[in-house]
C-alpha cells in the first residue's frame, strides 16, 4: 500500500473522499480493488464466497437447521403475510455458520476496505425469503462515526427468481442517512417501539425521486455480496412457497467506534440504544469507543435507560421465560430475552409456550 496517509480515518476507506489515492492501482491486489471500486460507485460487490469446502460447509448448514424452523407453520400463516424465516446467530452452536463469518480472506478485504478491522457480530440463515421491505442497515445497526458496519450475503444454493432473490438499489447508499430526527420523530416517547415500517414511505419516495431502478441478485450457490450499511435492499416476494433459498447474512462493525441503533435512538434526547453485540472472532463484548477513548458505562446506562413505552403482543397468561426458552433451544443459545422475543417475533413464528 501506498505511504498516503488518510486524513479522515473516521470515514471508511470505500466511502471516503480520497477514495481515489487509497484505492489507486498497485495499492491492493486486484480483487479488492475491483471490489472497493463497485461498492464505491454502486454500493454492493459480487464475488465468489473465498471457501475451498464450500459446498461440504453449506449442506451441513442446511442439514443442521432445517429442523428448527415450523415449515408447515410458515406455509400456512407466514407466507401469506409476506413473512420469512430465519435464525439468528446460529455461530454460537453451529461451527460451519461460524466459519462463514470467520472467514478469514473475508476478514482481512473487509478491514482493508473500510480501514480499520473488521468485527463480524451476528450471523442470520434464512432457509426462504425474507420478502422484506427494502431497507437500510443504518437504521437498524449503525456506529459513531457513521458508515462503519456492512453486511455479506451469501448464498447457500442457487436461487431462482421464483424463490425471492436479495433486491437493492444501486447508488443509494450515497444519500444522507436519515435517522428519527429527519422525520421528526421521538422513539423515547413513543406508544410503541418502532420498526421499519414508519421509514418505508419515505424510502418509496425516495426511491421514486431519484428514478433509481431495483436490481435483483439471482445467485449461484457460493456467490457472495457485501453490503454497505446505507444501501437499500430487501427480499422479494417468494412466488412458489414450496422452494427454498437458502443463505447467510454476515453482519460486521468495526474497531474504535461506537455502536447503536439509531431507530430507537434520539441523541439529542439524551436517549441512546448503545449497543455491546459479542465479536464472533474473539467471543468478547464490543466496547463502545470515541475519538480513541472507551465511553464510561454509567453514560451508556443513563443514555439507554430513559423510559419508553413498549407494546408488542400481550403475554400469554401461563407464559414462564425458563420453559419459552426450553422450547425453543435457539433462542436459549442466543440468550434472547424471552420476554422481549416473544412479544415481537415469537407469536408471530408459533413458537411454542412450553416444550
Amino acid at each position: 500500500m501506498s505511504a498516503f496517509e488518510n486524513p479522515l480515518p473516521g470515514v471508511p476507506s470505500v466511502e471516503s473522499p480520497f477514495f481515489p489515492r487509497i484505492f489507486a492501482d498497485g495499492n491492493f491486489d486486484p480483487l479488492t480493488t475491483r471490489i472497493a471500486r463497485d461498492l464505491n460507485e454502486n454500493g454492493f460487490a459480487v464475488f465468489d464466497f473465498p471457501e475451498a469446502k464450500f459446498d461440504e460447509v453449506a449442506e451441513n448448514i442446511k442439514r443442521e437447521l432445517t429442523g428448527f424452523f415450523k415449515w408447515d407453520y410458515w406455509k400456512e400463516h407466514q407466507y401469506p403475510k409476506g413473512e420469512g424465516l430465519r435464525i439468528q446467530d446460529a455461530w454460537r452452536t453451529n461451527k460451519n455458520v461460524k466459519r462463514l463469518a470467520t472467514n478469514e480472506k473475508i476478514i482481512k478485504l473487509l478491514s482493508d476496505l473500510f480501514g480499520r478491522q473488521a468485527q463480524p457480530f451476528q450471523t442470520l440463515n434464512f432457509p426462504v425469503s425474507t420478502q422484506q421491505h427494502f431497507h437500510t442497515d443504518s437504521i437498524h445497526f449503525s456506529s459513531v462515526p457513521e458508515r462503519f458496519m456492512c453486511g455479506v450475503w451469501i448464498a447457500l444454493e442457487d436461487i431462482s427468481e421464483d424463490a425471492g432473490p436479495l433486491v437493492y438499489y444501486p447508488g443509494s447508499h450515497k444519500w444522507p442517512i436519515y435517522t428519527n430526527e429527519h422525520m421528526d420523530i421521538c422513539s423515547a416517547e413513543s406508544e410503541e417501539r418502532f420498526t421499519q415500517e414508519v421509514y418505508e414511505p419515505m424510502w418509496r419516495e425516495l426511491v421514486e425521486m431519484h428514478g433509481v431502478k431495483p436490481k435483483t441478485f439471482t445467485a449461484k450457490k457460493g456467490q457472495c455480496l457485501i453490503w454497505l450499511s446505507n444501501l437499500l435492499h430487501g427480499g422479494l416476494k417468494q412466488n412458489d412457497k414450496n422452494l427454498t433459498r437458502w443463505s447467510q447474512v454476515n453482519h460486521y462493525y468495526f474497531d474504535g467506534c461506537a455502536y447503536y441503533t439509531p431507530m430507537h435512538s434520539d441523541p439529542a434526547y439524551g436517549h441512546i440504544d448503545f449497543r455491546s453485540p459479542t465479536s464472533v472472532l474473539t467471543g468478547k463484548r464490543f466496547k463502545n469507543k470515541y475519538g480513541g477513548h472507551e465511553i464510561a458505562k454509567n453514560v451508556i446506562r443513563t443514555a439507554k435507560s430513559r423510559p419508553r413505552k413498549d407494546s408488542g403482543a400481550p403475554l400469554p397468561l401461563d407464559f414462564d421465560k425458563k420453559l419459552y426458552l426450553q422450547a425453543n433451544k435457539d433462542l436459549l443459545e442466543a440468550k434472547v430475552d424471552p420476554v422481549w422475543h416473544y412479544k415481537y417475533y415469537g407469536y408471530k413464528e408459533g413458537r411454542p409456550l412450553k416444550p
